[in-house]
């Protein structure tokens, strides 16, 4: 069964949004606009979607979309994250205001749908739920050829009362096994690992075999009863696995993609080649473009954010933006002050770049730079 959750909530926080010119606001309404390439025809990523949700074990679940800008708490606080994780910082994760922030997991459709009356009337019954969710997320991030501040993530859960039999972790792994020959064929290298993550113990991560290396790909685990309580679910009765991942690197590592942003080109030689089992031939290596930029800024200085001011300008340009140095100097600076240099790589991944279109995203990086980070450039 399909079932699209919309809230009065995230029509409030995108009219906010609307109402404000701030670069950060003007961000993150960019971000919302950006397709849904887990639900674009064509595209990689949908054609992984739907064949997990094909999946036979799957024919009963749920397939559950939820609003994109979710509360804070239900993100965290119900999922057992510490209240030191990195996560919750705005280092790590774009707020709309205090309360309201882009989602940085799909695993907060749990709080959608176990509060939901659809859910409630299963839990009534004693029944069994299983929830497959997929889309957009968003997280601040470096920039390199494998990470983007909005990708897509897939979660998937079944709890099952003790009515049912108890959820192990054997289960798990067969499901996750049957994801991992769906994605990268029937012979398919894994192994599983421990692993551990705040809302699951036991965790177990899942590691494929790609050209003699083991890459992680998906990470799951046996719901903790905690977090069922909080949602509203009686732990002494229901048990369940989860698993979640993200899309994009089962991509790459299935095509040998070379770089995320060819996932987003409008190139047809490019796009033509993006099929699942295909391995992806550069369809030419464009010569990339290296710009440095140094300067001294005050101690509390986040690199994530600066990142986010690289990608506004640059765009899809920037290929990588590499530390190559960093360090103190009282003598030199004066206190509370740290000197950072970076190396900006830019290249396009369908035409050769002009040194001269380039040295105008540089110049502006530099004015923002000292204008929005208070920065002394050097």
């Amino acid at each position: 069964m399909d079932i699209k959750i919309d809230l009065e909530e995230e029509q409030k926080a995108v009219k906010s949004l609307e109402d404000r010119s701030d670069t950060e606001a003007d961000r993150m309404k960019r971000f919302l606009k950006m397709p849904d390439l887990s639900r674009t025809p064509g595209s990689p990523i949908c054609e992984l979607a739907q064949r997990i949700i094909r999946l036979p074990d799957f024919e009963r679940f749920d397939i559950v979309q939820v609003p994109e800008i979710v509360p804070a708490a239900q993100s965290f606080d119900l999922f057992d994250f510490p209240a030191d994780h990195p996560a919750r910082s705005t280092s790590d994760t774009y707020y709309v205001d205090k309360e309201y922030i882009l989602r940085t997991h799909t695993t907060v459709s749990w709080y959608y749908y176990l509060t939901s009356e659809h859910a409630k009337e299963k839990i009534r019954q004693n029944l069994p739920l299983g929830v497959l969710t997929y889309g957009k997320v968003y997280r601040k991030d470096e920039i390199d050829r494998h990470h983007m501040n909005v990708f897509h993530q897939m979660d998937g859960y079944y709890l099952v009362p003790k009515d049912f039999g108890t959820v192990a972790v054997d289960d798990l792994k067969n499901i996750l096994l049957k994801i991992a020959q769906a994605v990268f064929g029937k012979d398919v290298k894994y192994r599983f690992n421990e692993d551990s993550f705040p809302y699951t113990n036991p965790s177990i991560e899942m590691e494929v075999d790609k050209n003699g290396s083991w890459v992680e790909v998906l990470g799951s685990g046996v719901v903790k009863g905690s977090v069922l309580e909080k949602l509203g679910v009686d732990s002494s009765n229901y048990t369940g696995w989860a698993f979640g991942f993200g899309l994009e690197r089962l991509a790459i590592i299935g095509m040998e993609l070379p770089d995320i942003r060819l996932l987003w080109s409008d190139d047809e030689r490019v796009k033509r080649q993006l099929k699942l089992g295909n391995k992806y031939k550069d369809v030419s290596k464009y010569p990339s473009i290296t710009r440095d930029i140094s300067f001294v800024v005050n101690n509390d200085f986040i690199p994530n954010n600066y990142f986010d001011l690289i990608r506004d300008l640059g765009g899809d340009l920037v290929e990588e933006v590499k530390l190559s140095d960093k360090y103190e100097n009282v003598e030199k600076f004066g206190p509370g002050k740290i000197s950072y240099a970076y190396h900006i790589v830019y290249r396009s991944t369908d035409r050769t770049l002009r040194s001269e279109e380039v040295d105008v995203i540089q110049s502006e990086i530099y004015r923002q730079t000292a204008i929005q980070f208070k920065a002394e450039l050097r």
